[in-house]
């Protein structure tokens, strides 16, 4: 719908609603919560306003009284041609003809920018989304987070807020430890070490990916004795041999064995355990990095987990000195119990390590610090329970906790068919979102991830979304788009020109019912944007995109658009030139919001399919 319509009809109502006041028929400190909303069918008008019900219990009248008084203190207005009370009480409204195509001028004049707005201008807004840790590629449950989070900062900035797109590098902490032993040990056992692998460790191929370039550049150099590797486990420690003949610790305190490898690498290489971690860090984040570029999403900023390892005592030391911390059992708790977590958290183990949770304690005050309107965390399913302890510690540093919003995406699983994908195996291999890409597009892969509300599990069917056919939304949507562009190929292949001001002027004869429920759908773009953007829920925007080439396609399949002379290579008549002008007109229009909406979804709007 039309913002500026649904102003000036608001500004209409609230005149006879003051007239009301004026009369005494309602109270003078009325709140008018009534919504103007687009009619779903051009025999109930443009638009439709349920103000008479809303006010007829303070007005003490019928609401189909009360909608009849109402239309009759509305002032007059060029842009409505009739009004006429609906059903209970509504009160339906017909624009007249300038006032309903108003809409096709303000999508040529704006263009890409139709449906933008500035109202939001002033407000600033960081999301965080991905955040994956370094420690692997990225796989199919990454890119739903990927997609959504780039969804929702564009449709953000579509409304005016200026976005921070921030990436939260989790490089520092016990599962880069992990990863860094993982790497040192296949070097091991590229230079010949023999030894049961750990069944914590990083088993990935891409981990012998990365011993093999440090082993290219560096020979046996960083080879140690076999005490590096010794470390007991638990007496009932129990090995089972993997499906490449590696044995595999399945029991025993497997912890307290990573632990103990960890602190016997460090030992050992000294300052060179670093070239593991920075060569195992350095790999995957930059596979990563190329990956979501490639796959369309950006970042203002990746975010070093270590650049804040100096913030973490002076946060502690913060909540400590606010009575929120207390020692058990050698460890320092935080009493999240006082605001609302199931149970206190840990923050310092006894060996006087700090736990990731502090480190997120300190991140989310330096978000806070840094100045945002609002936060939003695009989390996984999996960190549910994480939600409550971080929105405890805001509190506990007498931070707004409500600027924070959280936002947790469900989890995605692929099917062939009828068939479902094994997403991962024992030995650390997994459906990649590389290779889902590869397989059916980014296109594809960025519309079904986002065409459903992120909190709803996502079955993603591979060969529908491979499909060239109706039942595949993202391929009937873009279709659309090169249809028009095909359409107007033709036009300028037989010689004739596409002349919009004719268009303009002969666009009366779109007087057909599906020719309004077009115009009405496209005029409706801009409230569609904003809801979807101040709901989070880019998925209003596919649902809207659907509808939007669901409409036009039946139209187009129902009404030709170039007439048969022309096909024909006849001369058409100026009747026949006179209709074309207008339906280009109005395709171009469908076009040019099609486009603007898979922009915004990170999509392309091919000229052709």
């Amino acid at each position: 719908m039309s913002q500026a319509q649904t102003d000036d009809i608001h500004v209409l109502l609230t005149a006879a609603v003051n007239a009301l006041i004026a009369e005494g028929i309602l109270p003078s400190d009325w709140q008018n919560s009534s919504q103007i909303t687009r009619s779903k069918s051009a025999d109930h008008g443009d638009y439709a306003s349920n103000i008479a019900l809303i006010a007829a219990k303070a007005a003490k009248m019928p609401p189909r009284a009360l909608a009849e008084k109402l239309i009759a203190l509305l002032p007059a207005n060029d842009s409505i041609a009739k009004l006429e009370v609906a059903g209970p009480g509504f009160i339906n409204i017909f624009l007249n003809n300038a006032a309903k195509f108003a809409v096709l001028d303000a999508i040529f004049t704006a263009q890409d920018r139709y449906g933008l707005s500035d109202e939001f201008a002033d407000k600033t807004v960081q999301v965080e989304f991905v955040s994956a840790n370094p420690t692997s590629s990225l796989h199919v449950g990454h890119g739903r987070g990927a997609a959504f989070g780039m969804s929702v900062a564009n449709l953000l900035e579509a409304v005016g807020y200026k976005v921070t797109r921030e990436y939260y590098v989790n490089d520092a902490g016990r599962q880069m430890d992990i990863l860094a032993l993982s790497t040192y040990l296949r070097y091991l056992q590229l230079n010949g070490a023999q030894f049961s692998f750990p069944v914590g460790g990083y088993q990935g191929d891409y981990v012998t990916d990365i011993a093999k370039t440090i082993q290219a550049q560096q020979g046996d150099a960083y080879v140690q004795p076999m005490s590096v590797i010794t470390n007991d486990v638990a007496d009932d420690a129990v090995y089972d041999s993997a499906a490449d003949g590696e044995q595999i610790l399945v029991s025993g305190d497997k912890n307290k064995h990573l632990d103990g490898l960890i602190a016997n690498s460090k030992q050992a290489l000294g300052a060179h355990y670093d070239v593991f971690l920075n060569a195992a860090l350095t790999s995957i984040l930059d596979d990563i990095k190329d990956d979501l570029n490639d796959f369309g999403v950006r970042f203002e900023r990746w975010f070093s987990e270590k650049s804040i390892a100096d913030a973490i005592e002076p946060v502690l030391a913060e909540l400590d000195s606010r009575g929120h911390l207390y020692e058990k059992d050698g460890n320092t708790w935080f009493r999240s119990t006082d605001f609302g977590d199931e149970k206190d958290r840990v923050v310092r183990r006894a060996n006087g390590l700090t736990t990731y949770f502090a480190s997120d304690i300190a991140y989310h005050k330096n978000k806070f610090e840094r100045g945002f309107d609002s936060i939003i965390n695009v989390w996984g399913a999996d960190h549910h329970g994480y939600i409550a302890r971080v929105r405890a510690a805001l509190m506990a540093l007498g931070l707004d906790e409500t600027k924070l919003e959280v936002i947790l995406v469900q989890f995605v699983a692929l099917w062939r068919g009828a068939e479902k994908v094994q997403m991962s195996s024992r030995s650390g291999q997994f459906v990649t979102l590389r290779e889902l890409r590869a397989e059916v597009g980014n296109d594809a892969a960025r519309f079904y991830y986002v065409a459903r509300r992120p909190e709803v599990h996502v079955d993603f069917d591979l060969e529908l979304a491979k499909s060239q056919s109706k039942d595949n939304a993202v391929y009937y949507i873009q279709y659309a788009h090169a249809r028009v562009c095909s359409v107007l190929e033709k036009i300028e292949e037989k010689g004739f020109s596409i002349d919009d001001a004719k268009g303009a002027a002969h666009q009366t004869l779109l007087s057909g019912e599906m020719e309004s429920d077009i115009i009405n759908v496209l005029a409706a773009y801009a409230t569609t944007l904003k809801r979807a953007a101040t709901g989070y829920d880019p998925h209003v925007l596919t649902n809207y995109l659907k509808e939007l080439a669901a409409l036009f396609h039946s139209w187009y399949n129902d009404n030709r658009i170039l007439p048969v002379s022309i096909i024909a290579d006849a001369t058409p008549s100026a009747d026949e030139l006179a209709l074309m002008q207008a339906r280009l007109r109005l395709s171009k229009a469908v076009r040019q919001v099609l486009a603007n909406g898979l922009s915004l979804l990170g999509l392309s709007a091919p000229t052709s399919m």
